[in-house]
């Protein structure tokens, strides 16, 4: 069952209280060690596939979890309507009720519109998720918000950026460069916490009907490539881990799968279902108290 402190009941900060059980830790390590994480989640697509229409493989998964499925587009009501600059402020404010109340388990999400939209009901249980996502976000503008996030006390932070600023024309080094100085900032303000880096997803090419496809277009599957490398490294090099998402979402031309995206850029909720199990079988191979 979720539990929800009122205080932050009219936010995206959720308490989630659901036991992930079946494998164990060690088993668990050994299949992301040996390139099995792809596997499982290839398997989840197949039986994803075999059950027709989305609903009813929604309902398969609430069934096994003893969750409810939320509706695919988050129910954001007045943020709709929120500028840059007042989502910041909110942001700032939900992270400054949760370092209040002292959430357990705290587990910060960053990243743009595709980790927002993530369903809460989806997210792994037994954490704290503590949605900060910003749709547009880019990495100069991740960067010079992370300060709010000095008093929270998490136990992993899970960070997913950088499509936007190719998309808008920005550099790959200067992307890059930003994660790098944003991981090595959280190292310092939560040296206890958990850092994990994820890979930027593929997007559609010109099959995408989302409103800037010309600009996804623009940007070649192997500049996606070339960047989801560098953050490794930037992962391998600042002592963070690094989820690769990039394969479970990549069709054999070098595009997002039509079948996991809704417009060749965000997410549908088999899109979803895969990111929430590599994050539930990721989340199990931490050993640390």
């Amino acid at each position: 069952m979720a539990v929800a402190s009122p205080l932050l009941s009219s936010s995206q900060v959720r308490s989630a209280l659901h036991r992930l059980q079946g494998i164990p830790a060690w088993a668990l390590l050994s299949l992301v060690i040996n390139g099995l994480l792809f596997v499982t989640v290839m398997v989840l697509l197949r039986q994803l596939g075999r059950a027709g229409d989305m609903p009813s493989a929604a309902n398969a998964f609430a069934a096994d979890q003893d969750v409810a499925i939320a509706p695919l587009e988050p129910d954001l009501g007045m943020r709709h309507r929120l500028d840059y600059e007042q989502w910041v402020a909110l942001l700032a404010a939900e992270a400054q009720a949760v370092a209040a109340i002292d959430a357990p388990r705290q587990t910060i999400l960053l990243g743009d519109s595709l980790t927002l939209w993530f369903p809460d009901q989806m997210l792994p249980g037994h954490k704290t998720w503590i949605n900060q996502a910003i749709s547009g976000e880019n990495t100069d503008g991740l960067r010079n918000r992370l300060h709010l996030l000095d008093d929270t006390s998490p136990e992993a932070v899970f960070m997913m950026v950088g499509i936007n600023d190719l998309i808008w024309g920005g550099s790959a080094a200067d992307l890059v460069y930003n994660v790098r100085m944003m991981v090595d900032y959280l190292r310092q303000t939560h040296p206890e916490a958990r850092l994990v880096v994820q890979s930027i997803l593929p997007h559609g090419g010109e099959s995408a009907t989302w409103e800037g496809r010309d600009r996804l277009a623009a940007i070649p599957p192997d500049l996606i490539r070339q960047v989801n490398d560098q953050l490794k490294l930037v992962a391998a090099e600042t002592g963070a881990d690094f989820l690769n998402l990039y394969p479970l979402f990549v069709n054999g031309d070098g595009y997002l799968r039509a079948d996991l995206s809704t417009d060749g850029l965000h997410l549908n909720e088999n899109g979803y279902m895969v990111w929430r199990t590599a994050l539930a079988l990721f989340n199990e191979t931490d050993f640390r108290p």
